[in-house]
């Protein structure tokens, strides 16, 4: 292993600037977690705006990035709309989804990563723009009366195949992130919905923070995981409600951890994903620094 295979998760940013922060100042982003310390950085595209504002400026961030010698293993797609029960939406975030997986190339990274496809929850106005969606946000969602699930499972499976494919032309895998509310937010969801897709790039980008939350078995996760799993999202939990705390801060087991890392000899990335609003983190900066050295301590 190598420092280089930690990385500064775009939660950084996100904590400092808001969601999703202003594209424009990339560039200044990248300063920032080179002047934490990091080698590897993620960063996102978030939605139609966000993303083509990023993809206009990719080629300027890929030369700050080699100017600072500084890699991007990730660049995130957040594209809910990949899962809309609308077949044009659907069609309309493969063509944003495809540009996003240029700005990757581009950026050279290895893959792309998404929350997993989200439901075609109706909300009081639109698909709220968040990163995570609480219980309090899905509490206010229904769905559409005339919805017919094995229609929309079988055609939203196929957006999603073609994604896979679009990001397999392009020598990339498709993460898929995990959170509260999605169609893949737990090890047995994923299989069944990798099953589903039927795409080996297909992959699962294990989130320690939220995983614990849901309950499912960080440990067992791992293990059965481990042929689908090469990039980590790492941040603590206490367990009661969705918070992506400092290690040490909460509840996860982290001996345990390392060592089932160990047990599958997982040779992938780990992303630092510590802050967000709902995190209460007074000195982000510190925050990461001092996990970082935590991290190579006990993993590298």
């Amino acid at each position: 292993m190598h420092d280089n295979s930690i990385v500064c998760a775009f939660l950084y940013i996100i904590t400092k600037y808001g969601y999703p922060p202003p594209a424009e100042k990339s560039l200044e982003y990248l300063q920032e977690m080179k002047n934490l310390g990091f080698q590897s950085v993620e960063l996102e595209g978030i939605r139609e705006i966000h993303l083509s504002e990023m993809v206009e400026i990719k080629d300027e961030i890929k030369h700050k990035a080699d100017e600072l010698g500084l890699e991007i293993p990730y660049y995130c797609t957040v594209l809910p709309g990949l899962a809309s029960d609308d077949p044009k939406e659907r069609e309309r975030n493969l063509e944003l989804f495809t540009r996003g997986c240029d700005t990757a190339v581009a950026l050279g990274a290895k893959g792309v990563l998404d929350n997993a496809p989200l439901p075609p929850y109706q909300f009081p106005k639109d698909i709220p723009v968040v990163r995570h969606y609480d219980e309090d946000v899905l509490l206010t969602a229904s769905f559409p009366k005339d919805l017919n699930w094995n229609r929309y499972w079988q055609e939203m499976v196929a957006t999603f195949r073609d994604a896979c494919d679009i990001a397999a032309d392009r020598g990339l895998t498709y993460q898929m992130h995990p959170c509260l509310g999605v169609l893949s937010a737990t090890t047995d969801a994923f299989l069944y919905f990798h099953d589903a897709v039927g795409r080996d790039n297909l992959r699962f980008n294990l989130d320690t923070a939220n995983q614990f939350v849901m309950k499912d078995n960080i440990f067992l996760s791992l293990r059965r995981l481990k042929d689908h799993i090469d990039y980590i999202h790492l941040s603590d939990n206490r367990g009661n409600r969705v918070e992506h705390l400092a290690p040490g801060k909460g509840m996860i087991h982290w001996p345990l951890f390392f060592e089932t890392l160990d047990a599958i000899n997982y040779k992938g990335h780990i992303g630092l994903d510590i802050g967000g609003d709902e995190s209460g983190v007074q000195d982000i900066d510190s925050a990461y620094q001092q996990a970082a050295q935590w991290l190579k301590k006990y993993w590298l």
